[in-house]
């Protein structure tokens, strides 16, 4: 998999992830993939389906079997749209259950590396990337920035929650995040850190790029 041009950007909720890497793909033209909305789906299927997400079994046969077609900008999973479902209170209270599942991992980035094997490479965003999916990639960023900056933008996406409501579910995400037992959110061996608290999207973007070999 080393021939592949991947460009692995890693963080917590709140760090401009998603933002940058859509950003770092258009710039130089590559795909784009959102790893965190594919955990999202399959939390989306195991409640539409009526199954406990603590039922690791269950859940497990759901992210093998499910029918998920992601794109930059929508979610089809099992043939019904689930764009604004898988951003929803319902999955995301119980995506960070379902991701911790080793199984759904492993699933997951069966998938992951499929879909950059088919397009040579491309921008990857999620928790694992540089550590897990793809150790070997192009380039590895890890983007972080303050609990405060993060609570505020999270809390802007969507709508303009409260940010201390906002904040205190990125803690608890965060917590669940780093603290599973397979594939952790950790800093990747490699990876360049970037805080991003006092930066403009434009400027994280020129930064990665600038990063590229």
């Amino acid at each position: 998999m080393s021939d592949l041009r991947v460009i692995a950007i890693d963080g917590p909720a709140g760090s401009g992830k998603s933002t940058v890497a859509r950003g770092v793909a258009d710039r130089l033209g590559l795909g784009y993939l959102d790893t965190g909305a594919m955990y999202r789906a399959v939390a989306c299927a195991v409640l539409r389906r009526g199954v406990d997400p603590a039922d690791a079994d269950a859940v497990v046969d759901v992210a093998r079997s499910i029918d998920l077609d992601l794109t930059r900008d929508a979610c089809v999973v099992d043939g019904v749209d689930a764009t604004a479902d898988i951003r929803g209170p319902e999955v995301t209270g119980a995506v960070s259950v379902v991701a911790a599942n080793p199984g759904v991992r492993t699933e997951m980035v069966f998938r992951q590396r499929a879909w950059a094997t088919e397009r040579g490479g491309g921008v990857m965003e999620g928790r694992d990337i540089g550590s897990v999916v793809f150790p070997d990639a192009t380039l590895k960023v890890y983007l972080t920035a303050s609990a405060e900056v993060r609570a505020q933008r999270r809390a802007g996406e969507a709508g303009g929650q409260d940010v201390a409501v906002v904040g205190a579910d990125i803690e608890r995400r965060d917590a669940a995040d780093s603290g599973r037992e397979m594939s952790p959110l950790v800093e990747a061996p490699g990876a360049v850190v970037v805080d991003t608290s006092d930066l403009g999207i434009d400027e994280v973007v020129d930064l990665v790029v600038g990063m590229l070999p």
